[in-house]
């Protein structure tokens, strides 16, 4: 019977159309990595989340939550029970997995340039010979209200925005892609970059305790896993600190610590950093004229900034203010993303500088890429704009942690030792003014697990910033070292 015949029948079928349903195309690919093709299939589209509701004692059925954009590679031919997996995301929050997915991971990879050589438009796509797709298959997640991700019609998306919201739709595509897939089996992977390995860190709590799902590594890359050690205000002297070894590695790389290598400088400025530095600010008007004269020579020395400018904010260089005053005199301001990046601002007498020049260089060049790469070779269309960089998740809750500051490290120290082979790897730019490699060192130090599970825990340093895989020897390095932590860590 036609939707002519009976209005009943219409709207059924109009409600049928209201519902979401997932929307995944696949297509086949290769690759040669080292004379070796490998053949794969990628999966790409939104998945929809769904959750169990009960109203007044009634359970009301699994309702549509959220529509979650996915690109899965997965190996032809393996095995799954020996064929690793890698889940990844990049942070914000309100970040899509662009970054890793076209900068480091994927089998394909953007040439986005570098600092003083960046590449012009229209850019380039090339086979990215270092893929991990070589070692494990691969699943690039985007949280909801980034890329193509998005709430379902009638619901609020805020529910997704904030800590444990994010960690739980996260974690429901895990779960579904790892059932669906046949993949419970296989050595599991979590690489996440910035708020990517917060909740990286949150996850691997998150699918033990409320799935059993243990996992085999996490990647975390650019690391935050405690907000103290990035805030910067009148009551917490710790992040002065901990940023200080960075301040002195931009200064390095902008040539203010004349010849002397860039490990003699960080070995400097990290033991001033650990002992005489906290202690003048912990002393505050205490200090005698000499010792505080002694505190600001040494600290504008490391930093390259004057002692006059020093003295003037009390011995505290917050970073977005160092970003901005270090190469003020040459009408220049530094990177927060990538301090190795110079720029230029509106007004050379601001406080705080109008843009992140890093963030300026590689948005054009991964915007484009995507946008052509999801349609041209993913064979998946979209009219929604794919959201690179999310405001609308903004502002973000941290409702669990009121009256707390911000932290996953006590999940990530209960995973670690309710799974004693769970092994993390740590990549570090000595470049990030986002996310400090010292003030990780630091946080990673005082995790509440045995000495023995330490030993799980292995560092990696790059002369680069928070994307270091944008300095091409620092990307052929890190993929290295990633193949071999997963290689290592599953087991196999």
């Amino acid at each position: 019977m036609t939707d002519k015949d009976t209005g009943e029948n219409s709207d059924e079928s109009k409600d049928e159309k209201d519902i979401p349903s997932d929307d995944l195309v696949s297509a086949q690919h290769s690759i040669t990595v080292k004379r070796r093709k490998l053949n794969y299939t990628t999966t790409t589209g939104r998945v929809v989340l769904r959750q169990e509701v009960t109203t007044d004692g009634k359970f009301d059925g699994h309702q549509p939550k959220a529509e979650v954009f996915v690109t899965a590679y997965t190996l032809d031919g393996a095995d799954p029970k020996t064929r690793p997996v890698t889940f990844a995301f990049n942070g914000g929050p309100g970040s899509s997995s662009v970054w890793l997915h076209l900068g480091l991971l994927g089998p394909r990879r953007v040439v986005s340039g570098d600092v003083g050589e960046m590449a012009p438009p229209p850019y380039e796509l090339v086979d990215n010979a270092e893929t991990l797709l070589a070692h494990s298959d691969l699943v690039f997640i985007d949280p909801v209200s980034t890329g193509y991700s998005r709430a379902v019609k009638g619901e609020n998306p805020s529910q997704h925005h904030g800590f444990q919201g994010d960690i739980d739709s996260v974690g429901e595509v895990i779960r579904l892609w790892t059932s669906r897939n046949g993949r419970w089996m296989s050595p599991k992977f979590l690489a996440g970059e910035s708020y990517g390995t917060l909740r990286a860190a949150g996850l691997a709590e998150h699918l033990q305790s409320r799935y059993g799902m243990y996992l085999n590594g996490l990647m975390l890359i650019s690391s935050v896993l405690d907000f103290t050690t990035l805030d910067f205000n009148d009551n917490n002297d710790v992040a002065y600190a901990l940023f200080l070894p960075t301040y002195a590695a931009i200064a390095h790389y902008h040539g203010l610590h004349g010849d002397r290598p860039l490990d003699e400088v960080l070995a400097e400025a990290e033991e001033f950093a650990s002992r005489d530095y906290p202690w003048a600010l912990a002393r505050g008007h205490r200090l005698t004229a000499d010792e505080r004269a002694s505190t600001v020579t040494r600290l504008a020395a490391l930093t390259g900034l004057s002692e006059d400018f020093v003295d003037r904010v009390d011995l505290r260089v917050e970073h977005i203010r160092f970003f901005t005053e270090l190469l003020r005199s040459e009408r220049k301001v530094v990177g927060r993303l990538d301090g190795r990046f110079s720029g230029w601002d509106t007004d050379y007498g601001l406080e705080n500088m109008s843009e992140d020049a890093s963030y300026s260089a590689i948005l054009g060049p991964y915007t484009a890429a995507l946008n052509h790469y999801v349609r041209a070779e993913l064979e998946y269309s979209n009219d929604l704009p794919y959201e690179i960089i999310s405001r609308s998740v903004h502002p973000w809750s941290y409702k669990e942690f009121e009256g707390k500051h911000v932290t996953v490290t006590r999940k990530l120290a209960a995973a670690m030792r309710a799974n004693p082979h769970l092994k993390v790897h740590v990549a570090f730019g000595y470049h990030d003014g986002a996310t400090a490699y010292y003030a990780a060192e630091h946080v990673l130090a005082h995790l509440a697990i045995p000495e023995e599970l330490r030993a799980n825990i292995e560092s990696a340093y790059y002369p680069a910033g928070h994307m270091m895989y944008v300095h091409e020897p620092s990307r052929v390095q890190q993929s290295k070292d990633l193949a071999d932590f997963v290689k290592s860590a599953s087991n196999r």
